[in-house]
């Protein structure tokens, strides 16, 4: 059986680390390096930043800033925000980042995204497909600002995977971000059904209980962790944590 990762997602607002709820009211958290430490220390699998406002205030990734943080991770480092063009990429991955993830460049300039899978393969690029349940109908996929994407979630998803090339996809469910009450087991199942490439549930995860299901239930092929990553317990203070691995294992 391969490798299930647990993966903390960090969510950087440009100047520290903040924690959403349903992607709403950041909360300050503390600093990336600090935290980036602490995780070192506790030898996680793989690690995800991603800066929520980049795209937003259409700004370019702080390499600098990246640099420090990249230069500070010993595990394998995943980042996101405000990527737009091929150098983009080229210059996060001089900096020591494997992974790029993808959100609104997908709609903005896919080609960008196709160069660069090309150019680097499939398995530097994680296309990030942020869903939600609109007032009417099924779930669907969001753009960053809000708006519907027109493809249904299992076409967004093979359009990912066929159209544009990326190597792992990102399930980030906006209903359970900061929720504590889970992951949305039905989707990332039915989308795990309609893919061949790796995914990575996200959004809701609060106790070790909801990762052995999304990892053994079912089947996803890394979970990542928000709050469970940044607070000792829902409602108490920060605490940069992460799970024993021995407590996620199957039995």
């Amino acid at each position: 059986m391969a490798l299930k990762r647990i993966i903390p997602c960090l969510l950087y607002d440009g100047s520290g680390l903040v924690k959403t709820v349903k992607f709403k009211n950041p909360s300050y958290i503390g600093d990336p390096i600090n935290a980036i430490k602490i995780y070192n220390d506790k030898e996680v699998d793989e690690l995800i930043l991603i800066d929520i406002n980049a795209s937003k205030q259409k700004r370019k990734p702080n390499f600098d800033k990246i640099a420090d943080m990249a230069s500070e991770a010993f595990m394998p480092f995943a980042y996101g925000g405000g990527v737009k063009t091929f150098n983009d990429f080229a210059t996060l991955y001089k900096l020591g980042i494997e992974k790029v993830i993808v959100n609104s460049l997908i709609q903005d300039d896919p080609e960008v995204i196709k160069k660069v899978v090309a150019h680097y393969g499939a398995q530097a690029v994680v296309g990030c497909i942020d869903f939600k349940k609109p007032l009417f109908g099924a779930k669907a996929p969001f753009s960053y600002i809000g708006n519907k994407i027109k493809q249904s979630l299992l076409d967004y998803a093979k359009y990912l995977e066929q159209e544009i090339g990326v190597g792992e996809l990102m399930l980030y469910s906006i209903d359970n971000d900061g929720t504590w009450q889970g992951y949305d087991n039905e989707i990332i199942g039915q989308i795990l059904n309609s893919v061949a490439i790796p995914i990575i549930a996200c959004g809701g995860c609060g106790n070790i209980d909801h990762l052995k299901e999304v990892l053994y239930t079912t089947n996803a092929n890394a979970a990542a962790i928000g709050s469970m990553a940044v607070y000792s317990k829902k409602g108490m203070g920060v605490l940069i944590n992460f799970p024993n691995r021995e407590s996620v294992i199957k039995e």
